[in-house]
């Protein structure tokens, strides 16, 4: 996991309230055996309308999906986030978030930003007027801000989770900050281990 400090970049505007995990990256999807090429399966029913929002040219290479409130709902699904991500965002911006899918998203890579319903409207309705707007955000202050708007808000990011965002720690990064200590818990171990006589 690469560290997350910043984040500037475009955003796309789903309106839509209530976005589960298979509305995200349906089942069928789920049955690959590599961890790539989930972009192409990322809302993928709803990509089959040509007006939907993924398919406007105005929102390509967006980095900041501004979603409705309670984004992230239903089953566990990694390969929610693996698609988000590899379709080129470094962010998801909320009223609310599915705790299964937001602690998906930390331990990944990708930032859950949850906003007040104000600011998740006024940012929903800003960016669909102007695909242009840039918003800022920042992991090591906790804010989110449009300059354009002249707005900056702090937005919640525990402890533990922030310094793992700022050093680029997954699971087994913050596993092997204790190498030192597990490589001298297993040179110890046979001592005790049982022995066939």
């Amino acid at each position: 996991m690469d560290p997350v400090r910043t984040i500037t970049g475009r955003a796309v505007p789903l309106d839509r309230s209530d976005v589960d995990t298979d509305q995200i990256i349906p089942s069928d999807w789920l049955k690959r055996v590599e961890r790539t090429g989930f972009e192409a399966g990322l809302f993928s029913e709803w990509r089959d309308d040509p007006s939907f929002v993924l398919n406007q040219d105005a929102y390509r290479g967006a980095r900041v999906l501004v979603a409705g409130e309670n984004f992230g709902t239903g089953s566990s699904r990694e390969h929610a986030v693996w698609a988000i991500q590899q379709y080129g965002f470094d962010a998801v911006v909320s009223p609310r978030f599915g705790d299964i899918f937001r602690n998906n998203a930390t331990k990944n890579g990708l930032v859950p930003v949850q906003v007040s319903g104000e600011l998740g409207r006024l940012l929903l309705q800003a960016v669909e007027a102007d695909p242009s707007l840039e918003i800022t955000i920042s992991v090591e202050d906790r804010t989110i801000s449009v300059p354009a708007l002249d707005v900056t808000e702090p937005f919640p990011l525990d402890d533990a989770v922030q310094h793992r965002f700022l050093h680029g720690l997954d699971d087994i990064g913050l596993t092997l900050q204790h190498e030192a200590d597990i490589t001298a818990y297993e040179q110890r171990r046979p001592a005790w281990l049982p022995t066939v006589g």
